[in-house]
């Protein structure tokens, strides 16, 4: 039983894998959503900076940026914790 449900896991797991490495647009090729543009013409007027990879990270993905420090961050700590506990040791 447990071998069955192992390989249909494997399975299912393999299949969307699949159906996503498809969906995949061409390498290097242009994106649709024009973004790019958008940061470009209002980045300055939106967020009121001049450099914007800063804006980018900081005003319109901050959110996000925050989330990886935190992830970062809790890394840091269990790093610690676990190397603290085996120095008590």
């Amino acid at each position: 039983m447990r071998r069955e449900v192992k390989v249909m896991t494997l399975a299912a797991l393999f299949v969307l894998l699949l159906a996503a490495a498809v969906s995949l647009r061409p390498f290097g090729g242009p994106v649709e959503t024009g973004m790019d543009d958008h940061f470009i013409l209002n980045g300055q007027g939106e967020t009121g900076c001049n450099n914007m990879v800063t804006s980018v990270v900081f005003d319109y993905r901050g959110m996000d940026t925050l989330g990886e420090a935190t992830v970062l961050f809790a890394a840091v700590t269990g790093i610690l914790v676990v190397l603290g506990r085996e120095r008590d040791d």
